[in-house]
């Protein structure tokens, strides 16, 4: 197989022989194309029933299969659980039986829930399992979204939470851990992480000032700020992310770096966790990592089709460098990562080093730097050319020493695949003879230089069409005469965007591909003008003609390509 089976219940049923290695692969595929959970999609494709399943996840935990019957969730029932607990861990009480209460889950094979709703819930928890579908029927019925109100409830139970001591009154590490398993703030933590997951967010921040406690989310690359929590919670949650992380909570003075694996409505979520001291506390930024969110793919990054068809020729060659370049959080490591996807086969093998590694991609050995402990770049490059490698992927070409290696690994017959940070695709031809790369050397091993941005995309619940000032096309560099019938959009606002106009993010690219022309002019030690203009000649379309494309398909506006072009 492909892929290194993790699914609890894909390895139930090997070990129970029910389904061979080619259906575990076929259901793996569908699984990753849908997003449907792997009982579901067994039972589509008519390997097993729904019954046999759900006894043998049953007979496998020593519990039962129930029958949720709507009628029977009493109220008593349905407060046994809290609103936001039942949400978030998508699990749904069927009955209580004095100081039991009997709990189904969407994935009744995640150990983990069992202990985190452990925080939450006051009675003895007895585990049961029932069909997934009607599970979320139960908590769609019982335990309906009200946008930001389990937030807004925990935040007045903590609101007067005075035993939460400030953070001028420093408690040491026991103290912290004492108030830090109290349930409102587990809750709290969990709610703001849930809120973030459910609004697509791909950064939290937690920012301490002098007189507030501000929570920021970045969604689709624009930063929106919830309701403030009292600012004597700014230490507790700091320290409950630290635990989270398996950071050390009573160190304050450094920065530290972690990360945490939760999970969120039935869904794994990976938090890339870094803390920065300021001068009013621990500022810490999470990186929301939701495999599910991001479908890597390269089908699902909308290249055009000539880039599609030019990289996927690309990174199955034997031997040369592949490189994206753009700046920070316009998707590079997803480009490349759904390349790597793409070429993970069995007579493979697939090394990467990244700083730090943001994806766990099964069957890839992924290598995350310490430079504390001496291991850059440029060390474990070496060691990979002992390790035998078809495919490299290198975080990023940073110094001349990195860029010789990935260069003398190209030249010894691997395939490297690697970022670097300049504004267009030629620039990274001259940003490599900047570092001091000979120029034969990058003619003879680069074959492309992949250039891209994320630009927002339009809602289309509420995208109007609208006449473009003379000031905005003079700005893209059109007249009147070149609009000729095509139409701009423009998001007006409504509640699904939350009136940004906004919603979701798409790439637009530049490709440059390295042909004997271009070859030549690198010899010949061009400036990045020359080479970019010949690149245009020979056919190129640049980031501001993509951006164009989207403006004219109705997907972008023009103060988005403007402002990343």
């Amino acid at each position: 197989m492909s892929e290194i089976v993790s699914d609890p219940l894909l390895l139930l049923l090997r070990e129970r022989g029910l389904l061979d290695d080619l259906q575990m692969e076929e259901v793996l595929q569908e699984q990753g194309r849908s997003g449907k959970p792997i009982a579901q999609v067994v039972q589509d494709y008519g390997l097993l029933d729904r019954d046999t399943v759900l006894q043998i996840m049953a007979e496998h935990l020593g519990t039962s299969v129930v029958e949720i019957d709507e009628g029977a969730i009493t109220p008593d029932v349905v407060a046994a659980v809290p609103a936001e607990s039942a949400r978030m861990y998508q699990c749904v009480p069927v009955a209580l039986y004095g100081d039991t209460v009997q709990i189904a889950l969407l994935d009744p094979l995640n150990p983990a829930v069992l202990d985190e709703l452990g925080f939450t819930v006051k009675h003895q928890i007895q585990l049961v399992v029932a069909d997934p579908g009607d599970v979320q029927k139960a908590i769609a019925k019982f335990y309906p979204a009200q946008a930001g109100s389990g937030y807004l409830d925990v935040l007045k139970e903590l609101g007067g939470a005075g035993e939460v001591s400030d953070e001028d009154d420093k408690p040491t590490g026991p103290d912290i851990k004492d108030g830090l398993n109290d349930a409102p703030i587990v809750k709290f933590v969990n709610l703001v992480l849930m809120q973030a997951v459910q609004d697509r967010a791909s950064d939290i921040h937690f920012e301490p000032f002098e007189d507030e406690f501000k929570i920021r989310y970045r969604v689709d690359g624009a930063l929106y700020e919830m309701s403030p929590p009292p600012k004597h919670l700014a230490s507790p949650v700091t320290s409950r992310l630290k635990v989270m992380a398996n950071l050390n909570i009573s160190e304050r003075r450094l920065p530290q770096d972690g990360r945490i694996s939760v999970n969120i409505g039935g869904k794994q979520i990976d938090l890339r966790m870094s803390t920065l001291p300021t001068a009013f506390g621990e500022s810490v930024v999470l990186r929301v990592l939701d495999r599910s969110a991001v479908k890597m793919e390269l089908e699902s990054l909308n290249l055009p089709p000539d880039i599609y068809e030019f990289t996927v020729e690309t990174i199955n060659q034997p031997n040369g460098i592949f490189a994206v370049t753009g700046p920070t959080g316009s998707g590079k490591t997803t480009t490349l990562y759904s390349a790597l996807r793409r070429i993970n086969t069995i007579d493979s093998k697939l090394l990467t080093v990244e700083d730090p590694v943001e994806f766990d991609i099964e069957g890839i050995m992924q290598v995350q730097t310490n430079e504390g402990a001496g291991l850059t770049f440029m060390k474990a490059l070496r060691a990979f050319l002992r390790q035998d490698p078809d495919v490299i992927m290198l975080g990023e070409m940073r110094d001349l020493e990195t860029a010789q290696i990935a260069i003398q690994a190209s030249l010894t017959g691997h395939l490297v695949l690697s970022t670097l940070h300049t504004n267009d695709s030629a620039g990274a031809v001259t940003r490599l003879v900047d570092m001091g790369v000979e120029p034969f050397l990058i003619s003879s091993t680069l074959l492309g230089v992949l250039a891209q941005r994320l630009v927002r995309k339009i809602c289309t619940n509420c995208r109007t069409p609208f006449e473009p000032t003379e000031m905005q096309l003079s700005q893209l560099g059109l007249s009147a005469h070149d609009l000729g019938e095509k139409t701009f959009f423009y998001g007006r606002g409504c509640p699904t965007c939350n009136d940004s106009g906004y919603k979701g993010r798409k790439g637009i690219y530049e490709l440059l591909i390295v042909s004997d022309p271009v070859r030549n002019l690198i010899n010949e030690r061009a400036p990045t003008v020359v080479i970019r203009q010949k690149a245009i000649e020979l056919g190129m379309v640049t980031i501001r003609d993509d951006g164009l494309r989207n403006i004219y398909a109705g997907e972008s506006t023009v103060e988005e390509v403007l402002k990343y072009t």
